[in-house]
Parts: structure tokens; C-alpha cells; sequence
């Protein structure tokens, strides 16, 4: 059956092996003008590609060859994420890609990557010694190797969660290779992964979050405020170490939180909160807004004791000399605290979690809980954070018993 006839301004779509092929015109990144060739099973298809291809020899120079997977994440990285996505999600990718993409897919040419390329090569992530890939252990002084430089693999595999983050990374490189129409499917999305088991996290009971208060505010813990505000209002780590005295209006009995304190990479960053759905104006707890100003006499002690050493930074949590505190060492501090009062030791990200518990324990409808942890999902309020405690859960089995026992 002979081929339809081409529409007016497609004298360069045509019918090539088992479909059709098309070309455009188009100028290099090192300036020279070539034909680009588009592919696909039916006219309508290559159309659409065409259609696309010459709107992107207008707008500029257009690479004629496919990249390998390294050379296209190394642009990825560089061009797209660097400039467009914050700075811990750029160092997180890059860190994914550096040791663990590039090293295992980057000589393969892109549009050749399969999903069972995809899938061997992510099972053998899975197995394989990251001490002993990475030379990790080789890495340090010879009178310091402990394990797979001295011939005892100590089988630091990846977890579940390490190997999810991995394929995430290369799924989204890939998604946007998809729209550079360099590849037609995203060989990532197909691959089978172990099922990440979350971590089952502590939270405290209304008695041991008020036993670690008491202690802070009698020991005059500086970061007394920050617990306060951890465990009462929900506040994340880096959103309480971000904390101006701006963001605090005591008169109305306000906070507002829209920046966070985060270290990526060797730098401090004082930066937007994670979400815009983490931005709120918080009305503060009456035990919020007295550690709060408990914490402001502290800070004019402290700026007066420094004299000439203090650095004026505006923030609420600071060191004797008013610099910003490293949130590594803030957890720190909170597990001193934990010691100090004699509770069960929790993480700060554990606190959060207390916070939902104690407000789900007090029949707080969990919608409210949601607006309170500033959370994007409602899932996660529900699936994550909020857990009923023992005591509410032999309560509630304990009224289930009754029922039937009528």
C-alpha cells in the first residue's frame, strides 16, 4: 500500500526501516550546521518530534549525538539541579551519582540503557561492599586500616532505603532526559526494589517530655527555648537554629518560620525551609513565649560578657560569642540533656514525633496536628509521626474488652 502523501511543510518526514524518520537543520554547540534525525513507528509521531526539534534549533545550538549516561549526568547535575533545586538536594544527587551511577552506567551511550541494564547493575549495588568499592578503608593512614584493606571485608552493603535513593536519582536524571527527547522511555521506572522498611521512631510520654524540660530550664540550659519550641510546637531542628529575633513577636505571642539553618558540604547555610508548605506564623504556647524570653536575657548576658568578640548574627539560638550553633552539635546537646534528666534517649526528629503523639493523646483532630508540623502530606502525619501511645493503646483495648465482655 503506497505511503500517504506528505502534508504541506513535511518534505523531510519519510518512511525509514519499520516507521518513519525525519531531520532538521541545525547548528552544533561548536557552530556547525548538520541534519538532526528524529524516529518513530508511525507519521504522527515523528511529526510531533519534528515539530519539537525545529523549535529547538530556533531557540539555539542542539547536540546531534547522544551523550553516555555520565557525560549527560554530569550536565544534569551542572545545569539543571545546581541552579534550580536547594543546595542539599544538588550535594545529595551528586554524591549518588559520583559514587555509585557514574562508576557502575556512565560509559553505557544513553539511548542504549535498558531496565534490565538498570535492574543487574542496581542488584549488584545491593551486594556489593561500599568500603571495599569505594576504597574506603584504603583511603585512610596504613596505621589506621581496620577492615577490606587489610583483607577483613566488613560487608558495609547498602541499605534498602541507600539503594531506593539511588534508582530516585537516576529516575529523575532519566525523566528529564525523557524531555530532551533523548531517550523515548525511562529505563528506571520498571526496576524492583526490596521494600524499605521505615524505621519504627520513639516519641516520649507527656511525663518524660516535662522531666526533660524541668531539667533543661533548672540547669539554665541556653537551648532550653529551642527544646521547648522542639517538643510544644513541633519545630524542626534546622527551623529552630534558623530562628531571628524578627520571627519572634512576644507581644502578640507569634512565631513565624520560613528559614532553617542547614550545613551542606563544609558551609553553614541559612536558607528557605524545606517546603513552602513548612512556612507558617505559629500562635506560641505560654511555655514557648516564657523560655523565649528567658532566652532573650540570656542573649544580652551573653553579648555583654563577649564584648568585642561577639558577632551580631540577629539569630535567637547562638554560641557565648553569638555565632550560629552547628546543628550536629545541638543533638549533641540534646542527648546530653536526655542523660542529664534521665529519660529514654530520642532523637531531636523523635521530638517532632512526641509532639504529634502528645497532641494525638489529647484527641486532637489529626488535620490540626497536620497545620501544626507544617506537613506537605496528610499521609505523613498519619503513617509517620503520629503514633498513640502504650498507655493510649491499653486504654482503647481496655474499652474494646468491655464492649465485647457486655
Amino acid at each position: 500500500m503506497p505511503a500517504r502523501a506528505r502534508a504541506n511543510g513535511e518534505g523531510s518526514i519519510f518512511q525509514y526501516r519499520n516507521g518513519f524518520a525525519a531531520y532538521v537543520w541545525v547548528t552544533r554547540p561548536d557552530g556547525k550546521r548538520t541534519r538532526k534525525y528524529v524516529y518513530g513507528k508511525t507519521r504522527e509521531a515523528v511529526h510531533d518530534k519534528w515539530i519539537k526539534l525545529h523549535q529547538q534549533a530556533k531557540q539555539g545550538p542542539v547536540a546531534t549525538s547522544v551523550p553516555t549516561v555520565g557525560a549527560f549526568l554530569t550536565r544534569w547535575l551542572s545545569e539543571i539541579i545546581e541552579p534550580n533545586r536547594a543546595p542539599l538536594t544538588f550535594a545529595t544527587y551528586e554524591t549518588i551519582v559520583r559514587r555509585y551511577i557514574a562508576p557502575g552506567l556512565g560509559a553505557k551511550r544513553l539511548d542504549r540503557l535498558q531496565s534490565r541494564d538498570v535492574q543487574t547493575w542496581i542488584n549488584q549495588v545491593a551486594r556489593t561492599c561500599q568500603c571495599c568499592a569505594q576504597g574506603k578503608d584504603a583511603a585512610r593512614p596504613k596505621d589506621k586500616r581496620r577492615c577490606c584493606a587489610v583483607g577483613r571485608c566488613c560487608q558495609a552493603v547498602p541499605s534498602t532505603r541507600t539503594v531506593s535513593d539511588i534508582r530516585a536519582a537516576l529516575r529523575a536524571a532519566l525523566s528529564h532526559a525523557q524531555t530532551e527527547d533523548l531517550i523515548a522511555k525511562n529505563p528506571a521506572v520498571a526496576v524492583t526494589l526490596a521494600t524499605v522498611r521505615r524505621r519504627r521512631g520513639k516519641s516520649w510520654s507527656s511525663d518524660e517530655a516535662r522531666k526533660f524540660l524541668e531539667s533543661a530550664r533548672h540547669d539554665e540550659d541556653p537551648l532550653y527555648a529551642a527544646y521547648a519550641l522542639v517538643l510544644v510546637s513541633g519545630l524542626r531542628k534546622g527551623e529552630a537554629l534558623g530562628l531571628t529575633w524578627e520571627d519572634v513577636d512576644l507581644d502578640a505571642g507569634e512565631l513565624t518560620i520560613g528559614r532553617q539553618l542547614q550545613r551542606v558540604r563544609g558551609q553553614l547555610l541559612h536558607r528557605d525551609t524545606k517546603t513552602q508548605a513548612s512556612d507558617a506564623t505559629l500562635p506560641l504556647p505560654d511555655i514557648c513565649a516564657t523560655a523565649l524570653g528567658i532566652r532573650k536575657a540570656q542573649r544580652d548576658e551573653a553579648r555583654a560578657a563577649a564584648g568585642n568578640a561577639w558577632h551580631e548574627t540577629n539569630l535567637v539560638f547562638t554560641t557565648r560569642y553569638g555565632t550560629p550553633i552547628e546543628p550536629r552539635n545541638f543533638q549533641r546537646s540534646w542527648q546530653t540533656r536526655c542523660e542529664r534528666a534521665k529519660v529514654k534517649p530520642i532523637t531531636v526528629h523523635d521530638a517532632r514525633r512526641t509532639c504529634a503523639t502528645l497532641l494525638a493523646d489529647l484527641d486532637v483532630h489529626p488535620r490540626v496536628v497536620m497545620q501544626i508540623l507544617r506537613h506537605a502530606r496528610f499521609s505523613i502525619t498519619m503513617e509517620i509521626y503520629t503514633q498513640v501511645s502504650s498507655k493510649a493503646t491499653l486504654e482503647a483495648l481496655k474499652r474494646l474488652g468491655e464492649s465485647l465482655g457486655r
